[in-house]
């Protein structure tokens, strides 16, 4: 595959073609800290991955591609940060039934995603990765969450906060494979971009009885065989789009992810232990109706 640097390619990052210059490298780290920053969050960094590039003029066929794949320098980001819970599992996979028990939920967990993603996968990317659909996504998922946590709140009051000390599965590893299987599920209402992967995780495996602090981390193990997976299928189901060229702005974006994701990992665990998510949904709301705002007024040319 030739080089664009010199000849105009619809299929290139920049409507002229190619070019190895200081802003598009800005652009790609702009993007790796969005993606990073918000991936674990349940604020749908899938989604503000299309707004940025809207906004920065950083879109075409090879975008797409880019988007998906700076994920997974977020989930190296899991992988350095619990590199003793995951080198433990893999040493004990074939004698520790704690370690199986965690490894086959993570595959009981992550089957759901690949089956429903490979199905609907095109329909979805067509008609949805869209910012005007991600912003209705954004404000359905803020009010899930409102009431998700007004349930929890009802139900357990200020023990919510307390470390999850309601919770019927405490930790990661008291996970059962029905518990896993149920988030695994609600993982793949992410398959709508907006909704938010770590949302619908976190928060679907918080109405099933896991507590907050071990939803959240599930929800990070679970993202790194999803969207690692995603990286690389859809690397090499578009490799026929790249070239060499490609390779700095992609590690600048990667680069970027991990360095942002391992800030916003260590914060959100912190985090958790004594707040809610009630002011992701607000934000969800406000952020969502700015862009409905905007595409409705024409104030912003939202592009796809």
């Amino acid at each position: 595959m030739g080089s664009g640097l010199t000849r105009y390619d619809p299929a290139s990052f920049t409507p002229g073609g190619f070019r190895l210059d200081i802003t598009l490298l800005v652009k790609a780290a702009i993007m790796g800290i969005v993606e990073g920053l918000t991936e674990f969050l349940p604020i749908s960094s899938t989604g503000h991955l299309i707004l940025a590039a809207s906004l920065l003029d950083f879109t075409g066929s090879k975008i797409k591609v880019f988007e998906i794949a700076i994920q997974t320098g977020a989930m190296f980001a899991v992988i350095w940060e619990y590199r003793v819970k995951l080198g433990s599992t893999v040493r004990g996979i074939t004698h520790d039934a704690v370690a199986q028990r965690f490894a086959l939920n993570l595959l009981i967990a992550f089957i759901p995603a690949v089956v429903l993603g490979l199905a609907f996968n095109a329909p979805i990317k067509e008609h949805l990765f869209h910012p005007v659909p991600v912003a209705m996504a954004f404000v359905v998922g803020a009010f899930i969450i409102l009431w998700v946590e007004r349930r929890h709140h009802r139900r357990y009051g200020e023990l919510d906060l307390a470390g999850g000390r309601h919770a019927r599965v405490e930790t990661v590893d008291d996970m059962s494979a029905l518990d896993a299987l149920k988030v695994g599920l609600v993982q793949c209402a992410a398959l709508i971009p907006g909704t938010s992967r770590s949302g619908a995780t976190i928060i679907g495996a918080m109405v099933f009885g896991v507590s907050r602090k071990a939803a959240t981390e599930f929800s990070f193990f679970l993202g790194i065989p999803t969207l690692m997976g995603a990286g690389v299928y859809s690397v090499l189901k578009n490799h026929e789009l790249l070239s060499m060229d490609d390779l700095p702005v992609f590690a600048v974006g990667l680069v970027f992810a991990f360095f942002s994701a391992l800030l916003c990992i260590r914060w959100l665990i912190r985090y958790v232990s004594t707040h809610d998510f009630v002011p992701f949904a607000w934000y969800r709301i406000v952020f969502g109706g700015l862009v409905l705002l905007t595409a409705w007024s024409g104030w912003v040319e939202w592009r796809a």
